[in-house]
């Protein structure tokens, strides 16, 4: 590994606070923009580009690679969801781009497999039947369908475009992305100490690589994949680092279709009737889930002196687990569903929270809150319109600038002539 170099340009103040977001593909980075939009409103006293130490896993290292860069949580939603797309957005076909690279290298080697399963069975013939013979071509079956190369490609000109970078060293924030080295079944810390010298998007690249959807990303002759394989929320990490308060987003938990049913909300009567898919999902977020409770449940114990907070959709939330995210319009109306959900919970539970964030120096704001009118949409809005008043200002200060210094120059060519 390359050593680290000093990082000239991070705070070195005390670490306070902490953002940890979890995994969950193309669902679970929209449920977090629409939750952090709905916090950054409402929580007055922290900025979601000036956390102290940002934890990404897997779809999550997106979202925090970009507020670690000091790209906006607006800017990151236009990336993510708009149909209007620009020239640095995350649009669905980078992530549906075939392996082609993969599918051609291991079909190369199949006449190799193939003529070595001969020789075993002319030499072996009471070896094995044709089954076994067959499992030794399994080494040439892709071991992911779609390529992330573009994605950390794309990652890398977003993060230029915003005058922000690609290297762990020069964050002015702490950002760690969790992957897991494929060979040994460990978590790995991208950002940490010799892990720092990777290129951020291709960290983010190993974090996200889902074993079966996208092939297993190779590092310093190492072999990396989705980090949410062993856990799907790494909060310690932040707080490791000596952060008190840790904010934690979790797209992805487990549905409870009698839930739904005695809260009146529209579900499946039974999951197995909706297909593989579903029933895959859910026993995808059952597992994860059941780990995330036992790790949220020592963080009491171990860090006593620190508050954790947790926001994740309800258990009988059937928009969150039957969306499909590979439409624009669902895309819309799951970041708003995620919005006010999360301002429906901030209102719900603020007697117990606000003695909670009050501890460090944030207040929760019950007249933003308490606003009916209040949409994720109309605050977007807002904030382009501010962009837009400010870069307004900055092009007639600039023209402003250019003129005086063509009207001197100018002068002065006067003055010499003369």
């Amino acid at each position: 590994m390359t050593k680290s170099t000093p990082n000239n340009g991070r705070k070195s103040q005390p670490i306070r606070t902490g953002l940890a977001l979890a995994g969950g593909g193309p669902l679970g980075a929209i449920y977090e923009i629409g939750t952090l939009l709905a916090l950054e409103e409402a929580l007055q006293g922290i900025q979601f580009n000036d956390v102290d130490v940002y934890v990404g896993v897997s779809s999550g290292g997106f979202i925090a690679s970009g507020l670690a860069n000091g790209i906006d949580i607006a800017t990151i939603y236009h990336s993510f969801i708009e149909s209007e797309t620009t020239e640095h957005s995350l649009t669905p076909d980078l992530f549906m781009r075939f392996a082609f690279g993969e599918f051609v290298s291991r079909a190369l080697g199949i006449p190799q497999l193939l003529l070595e399963g001969l020789k075993r069975r002319l030499t072996q013939p009471l070896g094995g039947g044709t089954m076994v013979w067959l499992a030794g071509l399994s080494s040439s079956l892709p071991v992911g369908i779609f390529d992330s190369d573009a994605i950390g490609a794309q990652l890398s000109r977003l993060f230029a475009a915003h005058g922000g970078t690609n290297d762990f060293r020069k964050l002015a924030h702490r950002l760690y992305l969790v992957a897991t080295d494929l060979d040994t079944a460990e978590s790995v810390r991208f950002g940490a100490p010799g892990f720092d010298h990777v290129p951020i998007s291709r960290a983010v690249q190993a974090s996200a690589a889902l074993p079966g959807l996208f092939p297993p990303v190779r590092i310093d002759g190492r072999y990396y994949v989705d980090g949410a394989l062993i856990k799907t929320l790494h909060a310690s990490v932040a707080l490791e680092q000596g952060a008190k308060l840790v904010i934690c987003i979790n797209p992805l938990v487990p549905f409870d279709a009698g839930l739904a049913a005695r809260n009146g909300r529209p579900h499946h009567q039974s999951l197995v009737k909706a297909g593989l898919p579903v029933v895959m999902s859910q026993t995808f977020r059952s597992l994860i889930h059941s780990r995330m409770a036992i790790g949220m449940s020592k963080y009491e114990t171990q860090y006593p002196d620190a508050d954790v907070l947790l926001f994740q959709p309800d258990r009988d939330d059937a928009e969150m687990f039957f969306t499909n995210v590979f439409s624009y319009s669902s895309r819309h109306r799951l970041c708003e569903h995620a919005y006010q959900s999360t301002r429906a919970f901030l209102l719900k539970r603020r007697a117990t929270l606000q003695p909670i964030l009050a501890r460090h120096g944030i207040e929760l704001r019950l007249d933003v809150l308490k606003d009916p009118h209040r949409h994720a949409a109309g605050r977007l809005r807002g904030l382009s319109a501010g962009k837009a008043r400010k870069a307004a200002g900055t092009s007639v200060r600039a023209t402003t600038n250019a003129l005086d210094t063509v009207l001197g120059r100018l002068e002065n060519w006067l003055e010499t002539a003369r």
